[in-house]
């Protein structure tokens, strides 16, 4: 028997481990963990974990509906493989590969288990759209791409070549494994989250993948490279909160997006930064890690709080954090704005942000987080240079020149007239040109410090 465990990968189509298990034609147990730690201090309630388990949810559905089983237990992995090994002849553990350190650490015990076991351990690559090894030897290199641009170029031409395309086996294939009661009961969900995973979903707010991508293909695709800033008219695809779950392939949105013409290179961009981020949390030895071998000491948390409630007085800022506590979700222009706005108008580490946009976005996966957070902050590859601090007043005249969106998510200030809505209250905690100037002078100073290891003060997690 094999045992397949889901994780990112919520979805019944286009996975390599549903190919090796129908090749190999055995039984198969399917079950999805829910981790204790994944869901520390009622993550469940936030809006990340909310659309995680949303996802769980839909795919337990369409398990069913193929007359299929999946069972979601919670505990530890390592813990209950040794339990389901006991009361199963599993001769193979098949997963998908994640490159958090979390991830890391867990998948690490998970084979040692394994081998202890006699179990075979298959660990299936699955996120990005190009094969890593593949990719670097087709490029001929042994150092990883440090620069966007280049990777790009070197990226088109490799899909254009080598593209794998969608995985062809499906969950109707397979034949899947009941579960003993009582290991059901050992590693029963609590209550509190089995709500959540029953709570119904609005009719406006199902989950159809297909749907959604279909629609944003149809009606926003051609103008995509005009529109893809302009964040009040939310004509973006809003795909992420399924790409990050694994509720969709990138393989299968890319041979989606092939099909098109207008629009699309703008778009697959996007896709491309999501390989780069991806390609750096298994090339760069730091990325995980920047926060310790810099000196962020002259950093600090003095106007955080302001900053996660929407209250410092720069109505940009305020309507886009409004909006992410509101809903779970910000345009991923405002999200660039917001995070340099706190780690330079506002001198804040930028672990503090990556942390909150961790439970508060809808859409949140570990590695593009915190690509996102380095890029604002001038660490990593290709981030923004440490000299370049966006101005969130001008950001918001260029791309929302009307003050629609500050009028939605702000409405006390929608009787205010588009040339003043976007300029800073009286009460903004912060003058936008001294702290620019203060913020160059810091950030020069971090960026010299590599290796000096001295850590920000207060660094509990939210």
């Amino acid at each position: 028997m094999i045992l397949f465990i889901h994780r990112k990968d919520l979805r019944t189509t286009d996975l390599p481990a549903f190919d090796a298990i129908r090749a190999a034609g055995s039984l198969s147990l399917h079950v999805l963990i829910l981790e204790p730690f994944l869901l520390r201090k009622q993550r469940y309630l936030e809006h990340s974990g909310s659309n995680f388990l949303a996802h769980v949810s839909s795919l337990q559905q369409a398990y069913s509906l193929q007359g299929k089983q999946l069972h979601i237990l919670y505990g530890e992995p390592d813990t209950i493989v040794r339990r389901l090994s006991e009361a199963y002849p599993i001769h193979e553990l098949m997963v998908h590969a994640d490159y958090t350190p979390y991830a890391s650490l867990r998948d690490q015990s998970l084979r040692r288990t394994s081998a202890e076991l006699g179990i075979a351990f298959n660990y299936y690559h699955d996120s990005m759209l190009c094969d890593l090894d593949d990719f670097m030897e087709w490029c001929g290199r042994r150092e990883p791409f440090k620069v966007f641009t280049p990777f790009y170029r070197r990226w088109r031409s490799y899909l254009a070549e080598q593209i794998r395309p969608p995985y062809s086996s499906s969950l109707a294939e397979l034949e899947t494994s009941a579960l003993v009661e009582d290991i059901a009961e050992e590693f029963m969900i609590p209550d509190e989250i089995a709500m959540q995973l029953e709570q119904p979903v609005p009719a406006g707010q199902k989950i159809d993948v297909a749907r959604s991508l279909k629609h944003f293909f149809n009606l926003n695709l051609q103008n995509y490279h005009e529109s893809r800033d302009r964040y009040s008219l939310e004509s973006t695809s809003r795909i992420s909160r399924h790409l990050n779950t694994g509720a969709i392939s990138a393989r299968t949105v890319y041979s989606r997006l092939t099909e098109e013409e207008a629009g699309m290179e703008e778009w697959l961009r996007q896709l491309a930064w999501r390989d780069f981020y991806l390609y750096q949390a298994r090339l760069d030895a730091d990325f995980f890690s920047y926060e310790k071998i810099y000196d962020l000491g002259r950093l600090g948390t003095k106007y955080f709080e302001a900053w996660s409630m929407g209250r410092t007085g720069i109505p940009v800022i305020d309507a886009a954090m409004t909006q992410l506590n509101e809903t779970g979700w910000m345009p991923n222009r405002l999200r660039m704005i917001t995070a340099m706005f706190l780690t330079k108008n506002l001198g804040c580490p930028f672990i503090y942000g990556e942390r909150y946009f961790r439970l508060k976005l809808s859409d949140y996966d570990n590695v593009m987080n915190r690509g996102g957070w380095l890029w604002s902050s001038s660490l990593g590859f290709d981030a923004s240079p440490y000299f370049r601090i966006m101005n969130p007043v001008t950001q918001s005249q260029t791309h929302d020149p009307s003050g629609s969106y500050i009028r939605t998510w702000l409405p006390e200030l929608a009787d205010l007239p588009d040339k003043t809505i976007h300029s800073p209250r009286p009460d903004a905690i912060v003058d936008l040109k001294s702290s620019r100037a203060l913020a160059i002078e810091i950030y020069k100073e971090i960026l010299n410090s590599k290796g000096a290891s001295v850590k920000p003060a207060n660094r509990n997690e939210l």
